[in-house]
């Protein structure tokens, strides 16, 4: 799978614009939040070379780049570039007219802003909250209670972020207050400061913890105290290739894309 995507003309003018937007909100993440994968697409509705640009929460860049390399083996053709970061950031990007094909964002909140910008949307998945620790919790968190101990250093996302209203709502719910040392612009920003010791815990989805093991450990959060994410997923108006961004949207909800969302621990639709 190259990582590089030749794009010529009109669109070789709105990559560069692409660029320009998403540099800055590179280095606000963490790791491979901004990082662009390719893989070949098509559909039977796909022209033939279509370049996409799909713009996707962070917290899906793993299961994307197993749910990109399996489109690639189906259904060679058209090229299409990932680009992770915030579902906040992401809005903007569309809001300041970067061109792109699709959109998935982690919450409907996000997506619903962005009003007749879309195509109508369609959930592919779902997640859920966990406690993220040091591996082999350190500190011995148990619980959202622990949280609010002035001792432990908390790293939370930022409330304009999914995840960061995600985790506020639970807190809340709960009447427990916690002073965070950080708030971060994703999800995966939170589990960095984990994973290199910079805080105690962080409230981070369920997928997000499950691909950092070997380094942080996972606290569940009871169904009765948790929230329950959802991933709506949709075509962008402004799309150069709309049949082909239809198409790829579409198959997010096939039995073959659920298998792989279900592999990663996310929750059916």
């Amino acid at each position: 799978m190259s990582l590089a995507l030749p794009i010529s003309g009109r669109r070789a003018a709105a990559a560069l614009a692409t660029t320009a937007l998403l540099l800055p909100l590179a280095a606000c993440g963490s790791g491979d939040d901004s990082e662009k994968s390719s893989t070949a697409v098509q559909s039977g509705k796909a022209a033939t070379g279509a370049d996409l640009t799909v713009l996707a929460a962070a917290s899906l860049t793993d299961v994307f780049r197993t749910a990109g390399a399996a489109y690639e083996k189906a259904h060679p053709g058209t090229e299409i570039t990932f680009s992770f970061a915030g579902s906040q950031e992401l809005a903007a990007q569309v809001d300041q007219g970067a061109p792109a094909d699709a959109l998935v964002t982690a919450d409907t909140k996000t997506m619903d802003a962005l009003g007749g910008e879309t195509g109508t949307p369609t959930v592919i998945a779902r997640n859920r909250l966990v406690i993220a620790t040091g591996e082999g919790n350190p500190r011995d968190v148990r619980g959202l209670k622990d949280l609010a101990d002035s001792d432990l250093k908390v790293v939370l996302a930022a409330p304009e972020v999914p995840v960061g209203r995600y985790s506020q709502k639970i807190l809340d719910a709960q009447k427990i207050t916690v002073k965070p040392v950080s708030q971060e612009p994703n999800v995966r920003a939170v589990l960095s400061k984990v994973e290199l010791g910079e805080a105690d815990a962080g409230l981070v989805y369920k997928t997000d913890a499950a691909t950092a093991t070997d380094k942080v450990d996972a606290i569940e959060i009871p169904d009765a105290q948790n929230a329950i994410a959802a991933y709506p997923a949709a075509t962008l108006k402004t799309s150069e290739n709309p049949a082909a961004a239809e198409a790829f949207v579409k198959w997010l909800s096939s039995p073959e894309a659920r298998k792989i969302f279900k592999d990663a621990d996310f929750q059916q639709p």
